[in-house]
């Protein structure tokens, strides 16, 4: 992951990492493709990158993106805002909702009408403008217009519930009609059109595996929905579905594999990981029931055992195996996985303490390893770096909880 998904890698011929960004599209392809060869030619392998290309590269400098201030970092999230059709960047144009959440965030904290305008804009523009399938339902994957139109037709379980995550938010904060009739539109796809027979959701419209990671996302999301709808026969339908995904992905001992197809496959995996430990909190935070927090807290356990790097600190994108070869021995610490396992890992050091376990406060220090890790990386991380922002404030929060 060289700065969110998609990725576009480009390789050497023994396959080591040159460099990479997030997509790049076909017409821009043959420049870029130029400029990495004659960069490689000079050994200059960044020079003749563009920046949205360059800006997912692995490297660290301990000087990079660690000193800015509040307003440089919500300025630098925020700089590629599109006023007229909502989103970030121009095209083609991916429904990014961590920024989402980051504005909503600071709505709250002081009622600033442009944080509300970005919001909003972004969630019409998508919802009108044609990454959302009005015959169909559900909403596609990104589009390749500026305005949201001529979208990818494939529709991702990750991508809706990303956004049902932000329009129920964004019905709670700003209480819009429309909001809540999105919500339901969105929770509707997810529980009818990508439902797995058995429970369980689809990782698209056009496979039927079961994702960890999505299912995760997914749970959390309908479960805010519900709350938003006043409806618990969507609550029940999330913790069932999310269980039955749960059963046949979990090991003890060994976490969650990534996906299951008549097997689990993929154990180890930074991702899945940090997001079922999400879902698992908000289990728990609706239904108290301390299994949820139990797994959750198990899940942490093993996070810190098998991905931390107890020498520079920050989590690796996956745990190493005996199996590995080639670039497979060479982990990576990915910028939104580690400001994501801040914030999980944030989460748990808040849970109360219960005698005979550990005290949860101590994930703390690893929550904090991790947002460190994420800081090095912040330079040129773009609308991204909200998954920062947002780890640090439940930092912050759980100092006062």
């Amino acid at each position: 992951n060289l700065g969110g998904w998609p990725t576009t890698a480009f390789l050497t011929a023994d396959g080591a990492l040159i460099t990479g960004g997030t997509f790049v599209p076909l017409d821009r392809m043959p420049a870029v493709l130029a400029g990495v060869a004659a960069a490689a030619e000079r050994a200059d392998l960044h020079a003749a990158l563009p920046a949205d290309v360059t800006a997912g590269r692995p490297e660290r400098d301990a000087a990079t993106g660690a000193g800015l201030r509040d307003e440089e970092l919500v300025q630098s999230i925020f700089s590629t805002f599109d006023d007229e059709h909502g989103g970030f960047g121009t095209e083609p144009k991916f429904p990014h909702t961590a920024p989402l959440h980051l504005a909503m965030a600071l709505f709250r904290d002081g009622g600033d009408p442009r944080w509300r305008h970005i919001v909003e804009r972004t969630l019409d523009g998508m919802a009108e403008g044609g990454l959302w399938d009005a015959r169909a339902g559900g909403f596609y994957r990104y589009a390749t217009t500026r305005d949201w139109r001529l979208p990818h037709e494939e529709k991702l379980l990750e991508t809706n519930a990303a956004l049902l995550r932000a329009c129920a938010e964004a019905a709670l904060v700003f209480g819009r009609p429309s909001d809540v009739a999105q919500c339901r539109k969105t929770a509707a796809f997810i529980t009818t059109d990508l439902r797995a027979a058995s429970g369980g959701y689809y990782g698209s419209d056009a496979e039927a595996v079961l994702y960890a990671d999505g299912n995760a996302s997914a749970a959390g999301a309908l479960l805010g929905a519900a709350t938003v709808l006043d409806d618990s026969a969507i609550a029940q339908e999330a913790l069932a579905s999310f269980e039955r995904v749960i059963l046949l992905c979990y090991k003890p001992g060994t976490g969650v594999a990534h996906y299951f197809d008549g097997a689990a496959h993929v154990r180890g995996l930074l991702a899945d990981q940090v997001a079922v430990i999400g879902a698992l909190l908000d289990a728990f935070d609706v239904s108290d029931l301390e299994p949820y927090r139990m797994m959750a807290e198990e899940l942490g356990h093993i996070l810190v055992r098998d991905l931390w790097d107890s020498q520079d600190g920050g989590f690796y994108d996956r745990a190493a195996g005996p199996d590995d070869v080639g670039l497979l021995k060479a982990r990576r610490k990915p910028f939104v996985g580690n400001a994501d396992a801040a914030a999980a890992l944030a989460r748990l050091s808040r849970l109360e303490p219960r005698k005979g376990f550990p005290d949860p406060a101590a994930f703390r220090p690893h929550a904090e390893g991790a947002l460190a890790e994420a800081a090095q990386q912040l330079d040129g991380q773009g609308p991204l770096a909200a998954h920062y922002a947002l780890a640090r404030r439940l930092l912050i929060d759980s100092l006062s909880a």
